[in-house]
């Protein structure tokens, strides 16, 4: 298991030619065929257009069409559309090329030289959205003809943000609210983790005088409590087991274990094979990496008291094959569980 982590970087270390693993910002496209516009990542719950919360290279050593290989994940900022374990709000793209490709060298650049990638980009004829960074077409600021937008939408967030100031002159950095802070993301080898002694259950089980009666004053039967103390124990277990496993490493961000169990915050929710739906080519989806909650806060949409978004964990399934079916960009699979409001969710 590869645990990942939240780092302060360079910006143009992020770019796409240094194949990065992060959070925020833009995203760093792979393949620059079919890139994804605002239609592609749209919300599947209000429509609007989702934005890039991170990515992750991890590529096959076992296929020669995974050399490079990078999975995106966007999300939807409509606080609204994050119902209790709603995967609605979420896209999730997978792209890969050979190491021979047509957009990059066969040999990795200098991870120390800093080298722009918009002649890459000029050479292929893409034109990304300044604002979020999606496929933007053939749509541009008419004053200066150099600023391309996916929206009208986008194009007027800029014009308000600096290019009103910045048209038809030096580009001049402008900073959007609408985006996630960036940052890279590095990845360790999870520690081993201590497991409670063999028997002590002292901290799972319910009492069963604390549960004796119902909201009305009428005694339950010895069955029911014993019944509710059983669920109870059981939701502890794996609420404890999620906590006790996080802590050796607090701060991580992301578990990778491609083909691997996740870590499930709850008994509840957790998918029947029969809830992953099969790749399009016809081979199952399988687990990939699971995105934890400490991201949030680095994410800073974490505040519960304004209506903020929150989650227990997203779970990604991908392509066992990792196929090269259809687009560049293949639509993949996230499973969002949330913290269940019966279980002792208060996170440490």
């Amino acid at each position: 298991m590869e645990l990942g982590f939240i780092e302060n970087a360079d910006s143009w270390k992020l770019s796409p030619h240094y194949f990065p693993s992060k959070a925020g910002g833009r995203p760093s496209w792979l393949s620059l065929g079919d890139v994804p516009d605002m239609k592609d990542i749209s919300c599947k719950s209000c429509n609007k257009q989702c934005v890039f919360l991170l990515q992750v290279y991890c590529p096959l050593d076992a296929n020669d069409n995974c050399f490079h290989r990078t999975l995106f994940l966007f999300m939807c900022q409509n606080r609204t559309c994050h119902s209790h374990n709603s995967r609605l709000p979420f896209s999730v793209f997978r792209s890969q090329l050979p190491r021979r490709n047509d957009y990059y060298e066969f040999e990795p650049i200098d991870a120390d030289l800093e080298v722009s990638f918009s002649p890459i980009l000029e050479k292929h004829g893409i034109n990304l959205c300044r604002v979020c960074g999606c496929n933007a077409g053939s749509k541009k600021c008419a004053k200066c003809s150099k600023i391309y937008y996916c929206s009208r939408e986008h194009q007027l967030l800029h014009w308000k943000n600096g290019h009103k100031e910045s048209c038809c002159k030096d580009n001049l950095p402008v900073s959007f609210k609408l985006l996630f802070p960036e940052y890279e993301i590095v990845t360790e080898t999870e520690p081993p983790c201590v497991q409670p002694a063999d028997g002590d259950d002292r901290a799972l089980t319910t009492p069963l005088h604390d549960v004796e009666a119902d909201g009305s004053g009428n005694a339950y039967s010895t069955a029911e409590l014993e019944e509710m103390a059983m669920k109870a124990t059981k939701e502890d277990k794996i609420f404890l087991n999620f906590k006790e496993r996080i802590s050796v490493e607090p701060e991580q961000v992301l578990r990778y274990q491609r083909g691997g169990v996740p870590l499930w915050v709850s008994r509840q929710h957790q998918p029947m094979v029969t809830d992953i739906p099969p790749c399009p080519c016809g081979s199952k989806r399988i687990f990939e990496f699971q995105v934890m909650p400490q991201l949030l806060l680095h994410m800073k949409v974490d505040s519960l008291d304004d209506g903020g978004i929150d989650w227990g964990t997203l779970a990604i399934y991908t392509c066992e094959a990792s196929c090269s079916e259809g687009k560049d960009y293949h639509e993949e699979f996230l499973w969002k569980q949330d913290y269940e409001k019966t279980a002792d969710t208060a996170k440490s």
